[in-house]
């Protein structure tokens, strides 16, 4: 008799997956992933389905939004361009933790939640999850507009933090 699979097996199976290949990334890239790490990150097709470049540039960005993947073509082997705010231009040192949480939609799309890509960044970055989203708020919070990493992904459900701030601490 065959095991008939749930919606809630296959996102556990997309959620351990994520956070394999968030630890492989930290393992192969780690222990410390900086600026200089992530343009060989970008290139490597076993972590980055698509061809990726980082342009810090808001154009293209939602109010609140600290980075967010774009399509370069028709088809998704065009590539992307993954628009990250000019704020962080100057605090280079944050930019892959924003472009690690946004790899996930440009990785997976629809199927991929805040949750997963909370996961991932923080495999690959050696951190503790509550670490990670930690310093996605105090990023979001520089935008000055109180906004939850959660919303930093359109593949996302928006959440909301209230209040002025995501209270992340």
């Amino acid at each position: 008799m065959a095991t008939q699979l749930t919606a809630a097996d296959a996102k556990q199976s997309l959620t351990d997956h994520v956070t394999a290949k968030g630890a492989e990334i930290f393992c192969k890239y780690g222990p410390r992933i900086g600026w200089p790490e992530l343009p060989r990150l970008l290139e490597d097709r076993a972590y980055v389905r698509y061809p990726c470049e980082v342009v810090f540039d808001a154009a293209l960005l939602q109010e609140g939004e600290f980075a967010h993947p774009e399509q370069k073509g028709e088809r998704p082997e065009d590539g992307f361009t993954m628009f990250v705010h000019p704020l962080f231009e100057a605090q280079l040192e944050r930019v892959p933790a924003l472009v690690l949480y946004q790899l996930v939609a440009l990785n997976y799309g629809e199927f991929a939640s805040s949750d997963d890509a909370e996961n991932f960044g923080a495999a690959a970055l050696g951190l503790t999850r509550d670490e990670y989203y930690a310093l996605l708020c105090e990023c979001a919070d520089q935008l000055g507009t109180g906004s939850d990493p959660e919303m930093m992904m359109d593949a996302f459900p928006p959440g909301g933090c209230g209040g002025g701030g995501c209270g992340c601490g």
